[in-house]
């Protein structure tokens, strides 16, 4: 790798950093990719760079075995480079510009199925910890909660003598949600013992022993260590506790558009996307629903 081209990666990373304020784990990002590229080229000056040697370095890097997702980041980190090198007068234009990525299949998220979610929910201990872990695994399950939904829940969303949720979701979109027994069980049994962490007038339904909101990074560890507990063996999330919530409601009912206002979506190719029944199940749903659907 030549002297110049580790240079002017090093302009750049400044610039980011001073200019743009980026964070260092994103700049850490740039300048790996930067330099992995730099030493795919065959040239001493970026004023050298082509269309053809991103083109090159896009397939060799497919070569290495890099997935579609990394090839898509190594792309747009050259991408943003180059647009550097065009306000410094080093390119005339961006050669990145326009080249496409390989395509990115969109990766199925898991469930777990029923007989799983029962062995993680069904938790013995009464302690502190093991009534709140419960209660929020029990949301995320029981309501389809997203992460950010479960840190974010405050007292004055349950509703209905904790019936009902009303959830704030992605774009501040509202939507209320029932709650089943067991939800309603768990958040009760926590919120009897709750006082114990409450410090001042934290209206946070969730804390942490440190008595304030229990943080996202949080919630996420301690669901993973129940799986753990509970013998489960696939890692558990509460991504995964909202998509087993998706998946077991559209298995049992069928009904996509009921579905994506529980989950609030914003689109009915979300929701479908994010379940993974097949082809036929829906078909079937259509046979049923649909009055032009049946033969005479």
């Amino acid at each position: 790798m030549s002297a110049p081209l580790v240079t002017q990666i090093n302009h750049f990373i400044d610039y980011l950093k001073f200019e743009r304020n980026l964070a260092e784990k994103t700049l850490d990002s740039y300048f790996r990719q930067l330099t992995a590229v730099s030493e795919l080229l065959p040239i001493t000056q970026w004023q050298g760079l082509t269309r053809d040697h991103i083109k090159r370095i896009l397939a060799l890097s497919n070569r290495a075995g890099l997935s579609p997702r990394s090839i898509a980041l190594r792309l747009s980190s050259l991408r943003t480079f180059c647009q550097f090198l065009v306000a410094q007068g080093i390119l005339e234009t961006n050669p990145a510009k326009g080249v496409q990525a390989p395509k990115q299949g969109r990766p199925l998220p898991k469930q777990l199925n029923v007989d799983e979610m029962q062995q993680l929910l069904n938790i013995d201990e009464d302690s502190l910890l093991a009534l709140r872990d419960k209660a929020m695994m029990e949301l995320a399950y029981g309501c389809g909660l997203r992460l950010s939904e479960i840190a974010g829940l405050d007292l004055r969303h349950i509703e209905d003598g904790i019936r009902q949720l009303r959830v704030l979701g992605k774009g501040s979109k509202e939507r209320i949600l029932p709650m089943g027994k067991f939800a309603q069980e768990s958040l009760k049994a926590w919120l009897k013992v709750r006082g114990q962490l409450v410090s001042g007038d934290e209206k946070a339904v969730f804390l942490s022993m440190k008595q304030r909101r229990i943080s996202e990074r949080q919630i996420a560890k301690r669901m993973k260590l129940w799986a753990q507990k509970q013998m489960i063996d696939s890692e558990v999330s509460p991504h995964k506790l909202r998509h087993s919530y998706a998946t077991h409601l559209l298995e049992s009912s069928g009904d996509l558009r009921g579905v994506q206002e529980l989950l609030g979506h914003a689109n009915l190719s979300t929701t479908q996307v994010y379940t993974h029944l097949d082809f036929q199940h829906l078909a079937q749903v259509y046979d049923k629903a649909h009055p032009r659907a049946k033969n005479k």
